[in-house]
């Protein structure tokens, strides 16, 4: 894997429009942005018709429109790609919870970003809840993001966040618990 500083740089240039930059990154992320694609859809309920690649591919799509001009080290650049892996995963549950009228939607997993085990939610309740979440207390939203969406470690995530990985550790905790409670079969209905 390239250095850390190696990709920031490429980040910085891709920002300011270097497309040069641009052309050199893609090949040193997409390993990793497929490892985070193929984690999130490994949750998936099975007979998911969204492959890996087509996920990276659409993500990498959204994170060109967007140019962010200030990408402050990978963990960001990944934790941004987490964000859009999550709109795109949303999305595509939705579009086929209309087609079929709620017959195989996708699934997450809490606790498969982190220890323990819960049964799985349907990725349109679990993003309800993370978006009530959000409302709440937007810090802990953007963990859950990181770690569940994103598949980034403790540290990764602490990182972007500018916090010590033992609060991020208590946070995520606290942010499980919440969510757990609100996903509880009793409280969706």
């Amino acid at each position: 894997m390239p250095s850390s500083a190696r990709l920031t740089a490429l980040l910085d240039d891709w920002g300011r429009g270097d497309r040069h930059a641009l052309d050199q990154l893609v090949p040193l992320v997409y390993a990793e942005l497929r490892r985070i694609a193929a984690g999130q859809l490994r949750r998936e309920s099975p007979g998911q018709t969204l492959q890996p690649t087509a996920l990276v591919h659409e993500a990498y799509l959204r994170l060109l429109e967007q140019r962010h001009g200030e990408w402050r080290s990978r963990a960001h650049f990944y934790g941004v790609a987490a964000q859009v892996m999550r709109r795109i995963l949303v999305d595509h549950a939705r579009r086929r919870q209309a087609i079929k009228r709620g017959d195989g939607l996708t699934f997450v997993s809490l606790d498969e970003a982190a220890d323990g085990a819960t049964p799985p939610l349907s990725v349109i309740d679990f993003d309800r809840a993370l978006e009530r979440l959000e409302q709440l207390d937007p810090r802990l939203g953007r963990i859950v993001e990181l770690r569940a969406f994103g598949g980034l470690t403790v540290e990764e995530a602490a990182h972007i966040l500018h916090m010590s990985p033992s609060t991020l550790k208590r946070e995520w905790r606290t942010a499980k618990a919440w969510l757990t409670r609100e996903l509880a079969p009793e409280a969706r209905s």
